[in-house]
């Protein structure tokens, strides 16, 4: 596996999941899933019981889900839960990471009949597909713009706003790597993926900086939502539409907005993959096959208003303005976003977040 990647990148890998590792807390555990379960490792909202049960009714797996608030958390919990996992959903940005550890099994295609109705942008990523190999199904897909409460904060149009000081003790930000990509944005780079030593000591700095400002890092969407209902937070980077949805329900007299800054949104895709091991794979198999059928894209879609990576599927359960807004026949809106891709000095990035966050 090895050969088919740049030395440099593996040993970049190699080094990350040493960082990660190293920062991990808990007891390894080594009791295997029974047969019949189905142990996922995946974010709030993707196995919510709304469409779960319907799966679990109709395959006899049940599921148990436990969530992960960034995508630094999979290579730490994987290795710490070895038999634990069957399937992992991470984003764009460590699908890379994942294979080039050796956490996961490559796809066979046989088994997932609708692989080819998933958007060609995203079944043909480099990191989906290496070598004429299949590693990740694509699931679910969005953006993270700037979330803000519209009576308290003026309409924001640059990333600039999560470093106002007129918000200090009012700014939150997701406690992930992808804080150096928003940093690097505002500072006009270009290579936010392949940033050099000099410019990752900038954003460091920068991100430091922000520190006083900052309420709190948030790592999850419940988290983020609660922080706005009980007045702690005013703005933050957020992905969009599941925490303005959470924030909503909450009832609260005043109302949130997102919106794209000048930089632009940052794009992401998450996507399956199987743990490597898995005595599961029937039910894994069951699980993606369902979660790429329309009661598994609508229910996701559903649950946490993000984007559908089957159209096909989709368009048979979306009304039709509800699929105009979830981009369903325009897949080119992922041009108009900065779509995540794994750094390619990713133990730079993880020892620059980590960083800031050990920073008095």
């Amino acid at each position: 596996m090895q050969s088919r990647v740049p030395s440099k990148i593996t040993r970049s890998v190699s080094m990350a999941v040493s960082t990660t590792l190293a920062l991990a807390i808990g007891v390894s555990s080594t009791s295997a899933a029974f047969a019949g379960e189905l142990n996922i490792l995946t974010w709030e909202g993707y196995a919510d019981p709304s469409f779960i049960k319907d799966f679990e009714t109709k395959s006899s797996c049940k599921v148990s889900a436990t969530y992960v608030g960034s995508n630094d958390d999979f290579a730490p919990k994987l290795a710490a839960g070895s038999g634990v996992y069957d399937i992992i959903v991470p984003s764009i940005d460590t699908i890379g990471q994942m294979r080039l550890a050796g956490f996961v099994d490559s796809i066979d295609l046989k088994k997932v009949p609708e692989f080819g109705q998933v958007h060609a942008k995203f079944r043909s990523n480099p990191d989906v597909t290496v070598n004429g190999e299949v590693w990740a199904v694509p699931l679910i897909w969005g953006s993270v713009s700037v979330l803000y409460r519209t009576d308290k904060v003026t309409q924001p149009n640059s990333i600039k706003v999560l470093w106002n000081p007129e918000y200090k003790g009012r700014i939150s930000l997701w406690d992930d790597k992808s804080a150096i990509y928003w940093a690097a944005r505002m500072l006009g780079y270009d290579n936010i993926y392949d940033l050099d030593d000099t410019q990752l000591a900038t954003i460091k700095a920068r991100l430091i900086e922000q520190k006083p400002l900052v309420r709190k890092y948030w790592s999850t969407a419940g988290e983020l939502a609660q922080l706005f209902l009980n007045d702690e937070v005013w703005v933050s980077n957020a992905w969009t539409g599941l925490i303005a949805k959470e924030i909503r329900k909450g009832g609260k007299p005043f109302t949130v907005a997102e919106v794209d800054p000048a930089e632009k949104s940052e794009g992401w895709m998450d996507s399956m993959m199987l743990v490597k091991g898995s005595p599961n794979t029937d039910c894994s198999y069951q699980f993606i096959n369902y979660m790429l059928s329309a009661k598994g894209q609508c229910g996701i879609v559903g649950s946490t208003d993000y984007f559908p990576t089957n159209p096909v599927s989709a368009k048979t359960c979306l009304p039709a303005e509800e699929a105009r807004s979830r981009h369903l026949d325009d897949p080119g809106y992922v041009d108009s976003l900065v779509m995540w891709q794994m750094p390619k000095r990713l133990d730079a990035y993880l020892e620059t977040w980590n960083a800031v966050k050990a920073a008095m």
